[in-house]
């Protein structure tokens, strides 16, 4: 985590005049940070970080991407009563956030089983990192973290230039090391946009069985192999298995931190 994260992080917790964490008297003391609910743990690398730049000593007690039980301790910190507090929300907040990503993204890439899990860039101004992040640790793909990661054609770039005026200027303008994703809402974009030699096909907001069926059209051009298949939109991990069924390589899904909850963990003080 960089220096200015924390930083930002603290300064927005903290506010400009601390009368909170400035009555406590500057001992040193024990505490842990408990887990609350069972999970797979995310962020206590960063918290380690936090703690480090508040001159407080911390102890991861598991690593990222471990699960962790309800009531299990998995962090012990010594150090100044006063930083400890300081850092104790921000903590908190980021091992409850990135945990919880982490834990649906776990249970996402369990009942999708081969086919890859990625998210999207529905993700927190500012905290989109440590999201991706945390989707890596729970066993899912980052996909592009910005727009310079690829070249991903939308509707509306369809809609304002074409689908063949926008892949030749991808061509153009893009490096040769970056791919070019389509997004197609039917199976007539979907031809075209392989005739045309896109790298990825993104299936968007189109059902299992629609799915499948350009499936089995690209077999039988045969351009199967020679291109990514991706389904995404209003997937959840309700329906996620009939998605996973239809054939395709990749499914993103914005619900992997959309619609992820936080887990609850606690900061108990243990001696004065």
């Amino acid at each position: 985590m960089l220096r200015s994260h924390i930083e930002r992080f603290l300064e927005e917790d903290l506010g400009e005049w601390d009368d909170s964490t400035s009555i406590v008297p500057d001992l040193n003391v024990d505490a842990a940070i408990i887990s609350k609910e069972d999970c797979i743990l995310a962020g206590l690398e960063e918290v380690s970080e936090l703690f480090e730049y508040l001159d407080v000593n911390s102890e991861p007690l598991f690593d990222d991407g471990e699960y962790a039980t309800a009531g299990a301790e998995v962090m012990s910190i010594q150090g100044s009563a006063r930083n400890i507090l300081r850092g104790e929300r921000v903590a908190l907040n980021i091992l409850g956030r990135m945990s919880g990503i982490a834990t649906l993204t776990r249970e996402c890439v369990l009942r999708a089983q081969k086919v890859r899990v990625a998210c999207t860039r529905k993700t927190t101004p500012g905290f989109r990192y440590f999201e991706k992040k945390a989707v890596l640790i729970g066993g899912g793909d980052t996909h592009r973290f910005n727009l310079s990661g690829a070249v991903m054609i939308k509707d509306n770039h369809i809609a304002i230039m074409g689908l063949e005026d926008a892949i030749k200027e991808a061509r153009k303008r893009a490096s040769f090391t970056k791919m070019i994703e389509v997004e197609v809402e039917d199976l007539d974009t979907m031809i075209r946009a392989a005739e045309l030699g896109a790298d990825i096909i993104m299936f968007d907001n189109m059902n299992p069985e629609e799915i499948k069926r350009g499936v089995a059209m690209l077999e039988e051009m045969g351009v199967r192999s020679g291109v990514i298949l991706e389904a995404s939109g209003g997937i959840n991990p309700g329906n996620l298995e009939a998605y996973a069924s239809t054939g395709v390589d990749v499914i993103s899904m914005g619900a992997l931190t959309r619609g992820a909850r936080w887990m609850d963990f606690s900061m108990e003080v243990r001696n004065r």
